[in-house]
């Protein structure tokens, strides 16, 4: 398991870097992103969902904080327009992750990852537990884009990920897009529950399931 969570560490620190550079120059803070969706929404709610669903694919690049815009999402939307704007944002970063990786992630990553060793070992251990992983990955910010992209360079059959990633995506989107729509500024108390909720529930059963891989390596 060490050398998958080596690899995967060093992707997530490099997605974490672009996030750290964006809160340095103040382009996308949290107030920034609710500026931005009050203007849309003296436009046009049409402009809220585009922002929202751009903002949700950029994060395969800069590493927004997902669990926020999806409860946006909700709250300035409703939970049925919200939990739509919401898929279509976390499915499209993740098939372009896995697509882009499957083309060029195997260069990079031995650029990353100079041990021709631990790249196998870790290519190893995500062959067989990946799907497990795609199901888990929102228990941590970024490593949704990490497995997204570890599935392309492991060349995942494409009906497989695509599976795995709706099943671990869409139960989050929508819980947390209802949160959102029955929250407001009054009554904050659904979107932070559900927040609360969904990290840690997620994160113990990613530490069950961690534990159980390195059970059955030890047994093996």
């Amino acid at each position: 398991m060490k050398p998958l969570l080596k690899m995967m560490l060093t992707l997530v620190l490099v997605f974490a870097s672009t996030f750290v550079l964006l809160r340095s120059t103040g382009l996308l803070s949290l107030e920034k992103i609710e500026l931005y969706l009050q203007a849309a929404k003296a436009i046009s709610p049409f402009y809220i969902a585009l922002l929202i669903s751009a903002l949700l694919i950029a994060d395969l690049l800069i590493a927004v904080p997902t669990l926020t815009l999806l409860i946006f999402s909700g709250y300035w939307l409703g939970p049925v327009l919200g939990s739509l704007t919401g898929m279509l944002g976390v499915t499209v970063a993740g098939h372009l992750g896995y697509l882009l990786s499957r083309r060029y992630g195997e260069a990079l990553l031995c650029r990353l990852v100079p041990q021709a060793e631990e790249r196998a070992a870790a290519m190893m251990l995500f062959r067989q537990h990946g799907s497990g992983v795609l199901l888990l990955a929102r228990a941590l910010p970024i490593l949704p884009e990490v497995s997204a992209c570890m599935a392309g360079v492991c060349a995942m059959p494409w009906r497989r990920f695509a599976l795995y990633w709706l099943l671990g995506s869409l139960p989050y989107v929508l819980i947390a897009s209802l949160a959102g729509a029955y929250s407001s500024v009054e009554n904050p108390q659904p979107a932070l529950y559900t927040a609360l909720g969904l990290t840690g529930g997620l994160w113990l059963a990613w530490l069950v399931f961690r534990r159980r891989i390195q059970a059955s390596e030890a047994i093996g």
